[in-house]
């Protein structure tokens, strides 16, 4: 089953989490390869700051998203301000169009 979270940094110290805690978060995310299908951080428009993160998992069950989602470095860390976890049906799939760069180009 597929899961969208989405997780939004708290306005304070979100700087200072994630760079305590970015190798944590990378080594988790790596370890949980099997499972995550697009990961990515959530921006502003204009300057490009991090204000969150999104993930899309396939997982057999809410149990196993609501775990992968608790024992993620940041979340443990306390950088989310919010957490969205919802299981969501796979529409239209084209990856061919999926940008050659993390910055969309």
């Amino acid at each position: 089953m597929l899961y969208l979270i989405v997780q939004g940094d708290r306005p304070d110290a979100a700087a200072e989490i994630r760079q305590a805690k970015t190798d944590a978060h990378l080594t988790y995310l790596d370890q949980h390869e099997d499972i995550l299908v697009l990961g990515g951080a959530l921006l502003t428009d204009d300057s490009g700051k991090r204000v969150g993160s999104v993930a899309l998992i396939n997982v057999p069950n809410r149990a196993a998203a609501d775990a992968f989602v608790a024992n993620e470095p940041f979340r443990q860390a306390g950088l989310y301000q919010s957490i969205l976890i919802s299981r969501m049906r796979k529409g239209q799939w084209n990856p061919a169009v999926a940008p050659k760069t993390p910055e969309g180009d």
